[in-house]
């Protein structure tokens, strides 16, 4: 009888937490493959190497170098 609650116990225990985190909201909505589509998509409309640069420098992030130093 025991056994049988035990295994009861612990069962339902872990059913109602992966209840709880699959109910939880924030799990889909990931904040980070958001700005990735909206940089993609910011890089897309440049449509030159010039504009792509422009538009690095506009967000704060420094072009990568050629090598030319």
């Amino acid at each position: 009888m025991i056994d049988y609650f035990a295994l009861a116990l612990g069962h339902g225990l872990m059913a109602i937490a992966l209840l709880r985190l699959v109910l939880r909201a924030d799990l889909d909505a990931d904040p980070l493959i958001g700005q990735l589509k909206k940089d993609t998509a910011d890089n897309r409309m440049a449509a030159s190497t010039a504009g792509r640069n422009a538009a690095r420098r506009a967000r704060g992030t420094a072009p990568e170098s050629s090598g030319d130093d």
